[in-house]
């Protein structure tokens, strides 16, 4: 085997850009399962708790187990929806601070 040819075996090959941005795997995996154990406790907890206590329900759509973990993510997905739409309503370029001031 040639000189040039062993070189051209050892040319390293750059590396793969970080997954997760950079953050552990492990560290990602624990996350996703605080996030899954911090969904499920709200909807637990409601077989625990009487959420009419007497006093009907509070919407006329209240359909019950799970309804309020429902609402909450419909109104989380609602939010983030509204301020992307007002973000691309309110953007403005780049420059838009740089024009000079007319004198």
């Amino acid at each position: 085997m040639s000189e040039e040819t062993r070189e051209q075996e050892t040319v390293a090959t750059p590396p793969a850009a970080p997954k997760h941005g950079g953050f552990d795997p492990g560290l990602i995996r624990k996350l996703w399962i605080a996030l899954g154990v911090a969904c499920a406790l709200p909807v637990i907890a409601e077989l625990f708790v009487d959420r009419h206590h007497g006093h009907g329900e509070h919407f006329p759509v209240d359909w019950g187990f799970g309804f309020y973990a429902v609402l909450g993510f419909l109104a989380c997905a609602g939010s983030i929806l509204l301020a992307k739409g007002l973000g691309l309503f309110l953007k403005k370029n780049e420059d838009y601070y740089d024009h000079d001031e007319p004198s």
